[in-house]
């Protein structure tokens, strides 16, 4: 018994060093004048990290240096701790895979999805509803839509990683 309440306790310790551990710095590359980009980098350092945001007219240069697979590419791109982060990644998923330091590239959310960090629209978790009408038009615009942090594997592959 005493040896099973001392290993909780280890475990207990070990989660509460890395909760009160510093966040490692991430540089977010984003194409010069992006808005969302900004408020990417807001959500970061609103969570805890260090940001450097460093503005690029070349943003496939910097994509094809950290080796992002063409499928996966958004705006913007990050480094940390060693991995990519493509696209607007959230926070808590990248803390994630630093808490767990899993063998891999990075994390990426391809594409521009409404209601990830820095592309949310008034409502980040839509409560209420997830679609707008337009007074004039009648139409409908989504506020929110669902998508994946997928894992990008050292060989490329990736599997899902976590689903927003």
């Amino acid at each position: 018994m005493l040896k099973q309440m001392t290993l909780i306790t280890l475990g207990w310790l070990a989660g509460a060093a890395f909760a009160d551990a510093p966040l490692p710095p991430v540089t977010v590359y984003a194409p010069t004048v992006c808005l969302a980009c900004i408020d990417y980098a807001e959500h970061l350092r609103n969570n805890g990290f260090t940001v450097k945001l460093v503005p690029s007219d070349d943003m496939a240069a910097v994509k094809r240096r950290l080796k992002v697979p063409k499928h996966l590419e958004a705006e913007p791109t990050a480094t940390v701790a060693g991995y990519f982060v493509e696209g607007h990644v959230p926070a808590d998923d990248i803390k994630e895979l630093l808490r767990e330091k899993r063998k891999a590239r990075g994390l990426s959310v391809p594409g521009l999805p409404l209601g990830a960090p820095g592309r949310e629209f008034s409502s980040p978790t839509c409560d209420t509803a997830c679609t707008v009408l337009d007074g004039d038009t009648g139409q409908g615009r989504v506020r929110r839509e669902l998508y994946e942090t997928l894992l990008v594997k050292p060989d490329g592959d990736t599997s899902i990683y976590a689903r927003h």
